[in-house]
């Protein structure tokens, strides 16, 4: 019964006719990269980010594909208003190093919001995305504002959902 099935699939490949299916692979023309754009005030930082970071990789497009940018731009205005919740404020640190013995450098979350706000969401989408050259490439699509302004008005950015 095998030696059947297996003739009628190499007749069918003889004649042309496959039935097997072919994988879809996007190229890099076929995909229409969106603008979007999210308020951060009164959000969680974490869920916030995570939101961010689906939109970047595009896992809710029908034609995403794990390694292939199929994402949008993602403009993100008024990080400075985000919300953590219980004592992160203080207890979460963010660390650098100056690359001399005892350039250790902390800066609590407190206080890198007030000096640098975009980025405590940056740093938080991008533990969230791949760690590899795919996921510089994305980090380049996000745009992230302390304020309400941002320049990019011409692009027409709709809200993320």
């Amino acid at each position: 019964m095998t030696m059947t099935i297996g003739r009628e699939i190499l007749g069918r490949l003889a004649q042309g006719r496959s039935s097997v299916q072919k994988s879809y692979y996007p190229k890099p023309g076929e995909v229409e990269s969106q603008w979007l754009l999210v308020d951060a005030q009164d959000e969680n930082l974490g869920r916030l980010a995570t939101r961010i970071a689906r939109a970047l990789l595009g896992k809710d497009k029908p034609q995403f594909t794990p390694g292939v940018d199929v994402g949008d731009f993602v403009v993100v205005v008024n990080a400075g208003k985000i919300t953590v919740t219980g004592n992160r404020l203080d207890d979460k640190f963010y660390y650098r190093h100056s690359g001399y013995p005892g350039g250790l450098k902390r800066i609590s979350l407190r206080d890198q919001l007030n000096r640098f706000p975009d980025r405590v969401i940056r740093a938080a989408v991008r533990g969230m995305l791949p760690h590899n050259r795919y996921g510089r490439k994305l980090m380049k699509k996000l745009k992230v504002y302390a304020g309400p302004d941002h320049p990019h008005e011409a692009q027409q950015p709709r809200p993320l959902a």
